[in-house]
């Protein structure tokens, strides 16, 4: 016989491979005291003395058959297992219904012309079998109902149906107040990720108000100095007050656009702007005009309305394209094509090599979570695309200059071909 095989089948009664007790609500516990281990203890010894004076009285009835001692011994084992439920609800269980067995086997039920089984017997067994249903797994439940009923049919075939009402209201009650505990432990879960998603939140926000306070101050200081650098310079040249106007209006639109994005976190509840769109795509040509390069642009006939997130994912990609041609390519001719298909919006922004070749094209791995650079341009612009179900493609060209393109659906994911 395979030594580990017996340890498991020992296992099962002595940890009774059940779940860990639920823990006691505190009006049921008095310091170290579990009340119900209490109570279980007053109900066996209550069960002991009325089975012991049950089978006396029927014992004596008959002429005295069996001995008072045999008879106090049987009750005994059939109201002990009650003080073991709460520890070991599968061995009480077992316990129990051999207990019944035994006394049926000593005491045939017919010879005393009482019931089929003891009253106060089968009450304790009634209550492990509750303890085994709330405990155990469905596996062993069940085995212990189908026992049950052929223990029944083994004592005495009359009391079958007796048995099964027997076994049906304790797994009923437990099955009961197992769907209860579920539904709270799932309660309790949900209360906890909401807690941690709402800590997150927080913090989150926390964050961004922080974000939104320092750079708008630095924003706002290089405005500041933008706007009185020309006149700490006698007759300073029409250029450079142009350059420093500039200068000025970029930082202020760059302020407007964070306090759209980050201003409705603030706890005053300030209210916020409209997010742009490709209506605004002329303003933010102009603005790279002025960011040292040149751009024309083509969009195609029979322009379709766009939904908010497309419209504003179109115009932040053709804006990060663009600050990408200004910073690595300055003074390059950039070629920007929007197109409208009937399932979606494609985008196209193409600069070429420039004059500074060697800083004309970003080395960028797009695919990656990163780019060779540290920034997270062309990342975010790919997060962008693929929320919205779209894709994205950016690399070098032929001619040393760079290539964006991007296809937004405009339906949802979901929804899209």
């Amino acid at each position: 016989m395979d030594v580990k095989a017996v340890s498991r089948f020992a296992a099962t009664f002595v940890t009774d491979t059940t779940n860990p007790p639920a823990p006691r609500p505190r009006r049921l516990r008095r310091g170290r005291y579990d009340l119900v281990e209490v109570a279980d203890m007053i109900i066996a010894l209550i069960c002991f003395a009325a089975l012991n004076a049950m089978l006396a009285n029927e014992n004596a009835r008959h002429h005295g058959h069996h001995a008072a001692g045999l008879l106090v011994l049987l009750a005994f084992v059939d109201c002990a297992p009650l003080a073991l439920r709460t520890r070991f609800p599968l061995s009480a269980w077992a316990f129990s219904a051999a207990a019944l067995i035994w006394t049926s086997v000593v005491i045939p039920p017919r010879s005393l012309g009482g019931p089929g089984f003891p009253v106060a017997g089968a009450l304790v067994y009634a209550l492990c079998l509750y303890a085994v249903t709330v405990r155990c797994r469905p596996r062993i439940v069940i085995a212990a109902a189908a026992v049950t009923v052929a223990g029944a049919g083994f004592i005495d075939p009359r009391s079958t149906p007796q048995a099964v009402f027997v076994a049906g209201i304790p797994i009923l009650l437990g099955v009961v107040v197992l769907v209860r505990r579920s539904g709270a432990r799932q309660l309790e879960e949900q209360e906890r990720r909401h807690s941690g998603e709402r800590a997150l939140l927080e913090e989150r926000q926390r964050i961004a108000r922080e974000l939104h306070d320092v750079v708008a101050h630095h924003m706002s200081v290089i405005a500041i100095q933008a706007e009185a650098a020309p006149y700490k310079t006698a007759d300073p040249p029409p250029e450079l007050v142009e350059s420093f106007g500039e200068i000025r209006a970029s930082a202020l639109a760059g302020l407007t656009e964070l306090r759209r994005v980050l201003g409705v976190l603030r706890t005053d509840g300030q209210d916020t702007a409209p997010q742009p769109g490709l209506a605004d795509l002329d303003a933010l040509l102009d603005s790279a005009r002025s960011g040292g390069v040149s751009v024309t642009v083509t969009r195609g006939e029979n322009p379709v309305p766009l939904p908010a997130g497309v419209d504003l994912s179109a115009y932040r990609i053709v804006q990060e394209a663009l600050s990408n041609a200004i910073r690595h390519a300055p003074g390059s001719h950039v070629q920007v094509h929007v197109a409208y298909r009937p399932d979606g919006l494609a985008l196209e922004v193409r600069n070429d090599a420039g004059p500074a070749a060697s800083s004309a094209v970003p080395v960028l791995v797009v695919s990656g979570a990163r780019a060779a650079e540290g920034g997270h341009g062309l990342v975010g612009m790919r997060e962008r695309a693929t929320m919205l179900g779209g894709g994205l493609e950016a690399g070098p060209t032929g001619d040393g200059g760079f290539r964006v393109t991007a296809v937004l659906p405009v339906s949802p994911p979901e929804e899209a071909p």
